[in-house]
């Protein structure tokens, strides 16, 4: 199983793959039923969840709703540091993930907005470089697992400060390596050796501990959250957290 998801990851177009993958999801879901784990964002229990990634991690994806380790950790924070499910706001969701976007638009207290350059899930076709939207338009900005794709990663989240309300927030999510600095080389084209860089195909950089500081130089202020350090580890260990990942939280700068 293990292998066959790292092909697929691998080789497998991503708009294929979010057309095609909650219908095979669906018949792994019946086959994985427990009291194990369970997803907060769904509320599904299994034995354990799925594996995924290049390297697959193990009981990491939910086959119900597809959501990952991230995206649970994200819908924990929502629900206890944020008023996301209950204010009145206006929301951009760059690259919508299956796990929320029926869920974010069922909520009727958003003005919900989703926009991707590719994605068939999302309404607005848009270029994160020149988001088709005036000054201070939203409350919240969602930009996951995105700048490590985009042209100019920077610029990207200029316009994310641009296009923020004064006050307003986001979270911006993004692969980080144990590396002291950032690297990238915008003259290298091949997807062999941008894996092997950048471990992805269509990756383009591959971010190190300088992420924060890095996206800080397009205006946002950017915070560090380790929002699970404050989660029980019995919540940890039900809901199959990373037990270090950061929440990358942005608010409107200057």
């Amino acid at each position: 199983m293990k292998t066959l998801i790292s092909f697929v990851i691998r080789y497998i177009p991503r708009p294929i793959l979010q057309t095609v993958s909650p219908l095979v999801m669906k018949v792994l879901s019946q086959l994985n039923k427990g009291n194990e784990v369970e997803c907060p964002v769904c509320g599904n229990q299994y034995k354990k969840f799925l594996p995924y990634g290049r390297i697959a991690r193990e009981n990491a994806l939910c086959p119900n709703c597809l959501a990952l380790e991230r995206h649970r950790l994200v819908w924990l924070f929502l629900k206890a540091k944020t008023d996301f499910f209950s204010g009145k706001l206006k929301v951009l969701h760059v690259a919508p993930e299956h796990c929320f976007i029926d869920r974010f638009e069922a909520l009727p207290n958003l003005d919900y907005i989703t926009a991707d350059i590719e994605s068939p899930l999302a309404k607005v076709k848009m270029d994160v470089h020149s988001i088709p939207f005036p000054d201070n338009s939203f409350d919240v900005v969602f930009c996951n697992h995105v700048l490590e794709h985009v042209d100019d990663d920077i610029l990207a989240c200029s316009e994310f400060n641009r296009v923020l309300k004064p006050g307003g927030w986001g979270i911006l999510q993004s692969p980080v390596y144990p590396l002291e600095k950032t690297i990238e080389d915008k003259t290298i084209s091949d997807p062999k050796e941008r894996e092997r860089l950048f471990g992805q195909r269509d990756h383009v950089r591959k971010f190190g501990k300088d992420y924060a500081e890095r996206l800080s130089q397009s205006g946002l202020q950017i915070e560090e959250n380790l929002f699970v350090k404050d989660l029980p580890t019995t919540q940890v260990k039900r809901y199959a957290l990373a037990p270090d990942e950061v929440i990358f939280v942005c608010r409107k700068g200057a």
